[in-house]
């Protein structure tokens, strides 16, 4: 018989390393492997720190954001990268998840400058774009492995929520959002379907296992970032070093969650 506090063994063996010497469940990875993978953290840690100074500096240090910003996302795809030396990666898995970091990248780059060349914006919004189908390609593969049952009223609770949510942020937006109404829409549409499929990974009434939980973790907080990069672009004109604070924290625990996602697969 199981205890309760079982089901949260899978996670939780995630940091601070299984005990289970015969074999290891899916999902779940000893302490010297989760240190490997946690390596690039503190540097990440310092850069975002500079990164956030140089974005609320008056006016905005471009020359540092223009170090910081791609320093921190490639931190983050060394942190992906490094799950080729985990036990329970997948190699598909952790390559598509690169992929989308490295059009992550792109895309920071091309935003850098998109208040003075407003062209750069619709170029980072594509990029982004593609970095969400890359993840959905990478959860969905990930259920696949896993063979993770497929829930219809859970998924379809789910896709109502996102439509309507989504539906009322692209409506606020409407008015402030010019020419870009159809580009907005189609990425709040691809980004609403990477979450979904994040989401859909997660199994209710079981162990919690650290894939799905960091996918989930990382899909809502991209979301949450993207929302609040919306409104403060839109609706305040780029106004107030505070939302810069808030985009740039929830976005790079997103892109970590996801990058750390890699390596715990099986």
């Amino acid at each position: 018989m199981s205890s309760p506090a079982g089901d949260s063994d899978d996670l939780l063996s995630v940091f601070v390393g299984g005990h289970d010497s015969g074999r290891r469940r899916a999902g779940v990875i000893d302490s010297p492997h989760m240190i490997l993978s946690l390596l690039p953290v503190p540097l990440l840690v310092v850069a975002v720190f500079l990164l956030l100074r140089a974005e609320t500096q008056t006016p905005r240090n471009r020359r540092q954001i223009k170090l910081w910003k791609p320093l921190s996302t490639s931190l983050i795809i060394v942190v992906a990268a490094l799950s080729f030396a985990q036990p329970t990666h997948v190699p598909l898995y952790s390559i598509l998840i690169l992929t989308g970091l490295a059009l992550s990248l792109a895309g920071d780059w091309l935003l850098i400058d998109s208040d003075e060349r407003p062209s750069l914006f619709v170029s980072g919004l594509g990029a982004f774009l593609l970095a969400h189908v890359a993840h959905i390609f990478a959860f969905a593969y990930a259920q696949v492995v896993r063979g993770t049952p497929f829930d219809l009223n859970r998924a379809a609770l789910a896709a109502a929520v996102l439509a309507i949510l989504g539906s009322v942020v692209y409506f606020y937006l409407r008015p402030s959002l010019g020419n870009l109404q159809q580009p907005v829409l189609l990425y709040m549409t691809v980004i609403s379907l990477m979450v979904h499929q994040a989401l859909s990974g997660v199994q209710i009434g079981g162990g919690l296992l650290a894939q799905p939980a960091l996918a989930m973790g990382g899909a809502l907080l991209f979301y949450i970032s993207d929302f609040i990069l919306a409104i403060n672009r839109f609706v305040f004109g780029g106004e107030g070093e505070n939302n810069s604070i808030w985009v740039l924290s929830t976005y790079y625990c997103a892109q970590l969650f996801i990058a750390l996602s890699a390596s715990f697969v099986r």
